[in-house]
């Protein structure tokens, strides 16, 4: 995976912000979260589909499925209420990518896989080495959390740079929306153990751009 110089990646999130900007004026239940997305989903054209666009949705829908299943593993060990809540918001973020590839036809990559499993090799071994990880402790698990949305936030803005399909923007902006929260939520519990957070994909930056900010509201 290629770096992006700070400035880019500063430039590509601000995008996402501008992307998810319609979603901020919707409030909703988390129950009717997924159902809205959907609903917006196909109410947008369905585009030509580039070679990395294609990819990109693939690689989404596990990399959220990762996010999700480390959360379970992570709140079966500890019982910090952030994992429980985090990996049901992570499970809404993986329906929103599988309508989108439901939308344009696409193999789930993620269908009849077990938690823990998945169809990319390189997920594959990160899960393993993210779970293994945080079993160390309470606070190693909340770390594990800040890298995962760390990772999330830093390849969605690369995707989003490089899509121009509105649906795909759209639900990629709204994923960053609840990355920016969640990230925001580790952080929170990590400073409450005394431990400060460096990000390993996104630039300081950035990443103090977004703790420093309110939580933000709408569908995620």
């Amino acid at each position: 995976m290629t770096r992006q110089s700070p400035v880019s990646l500063l430039a590509a999130m601000l995008v996402l912000m501008v992307a998810c900007a319609k979603t901020d004026r919707v409030q909703a239940s988390p129950g009717k979260n997924s159902a809205m997305m959907n609903t917006q989903i196909m109410a947008l054209p369905a585009e030509p589909l580039s070679a990395y666009e294609q990819a990109s949705l693939l690689h989404m829908r596990e990399e959220e499925k990762l996010a999700r299943d480390v959360y379970q593993a992570l709140y079966v060990k500890w019982g910090l209420q952030q994992f429980g809540n985090i990996a049901a918001s992570e499970q809404r973020h993986m329906d929103a990518v599988l309508n989108l590839l439901n939308k344009y036809n696409l193999t789930d990559p993620a269908a009849n896989k077990q938690p823990g499993e998945f169809a990319d090799a390189g997920l594959q071994q990160l899960y393993n080495k993210l779970v293994a990880d945080g079993m160390q402790s309470a606070s190693a698990a909340l770390t594990v959390g800040a890298t995962i949305e760390d990772l999330d936030l830093f390849d969605l803005a690369e995707a989003i740079e490089k899509s121009d399909n509105q649906d795909i923007d759209m639900v990629y902006g709204n994923l960053a929306k609840g990355s920016r929260n969640h990230m925001r939520a580790f952080n929170r519990g990590l400073q409450s153990s005394g431990i400060t957070y460096v990000p390993q994909y996104i630039s300081q930056t950035l990443f103090e751009s977004i703790i420093k900010s309110a939580l933000e509201r709408g569908m995620q």
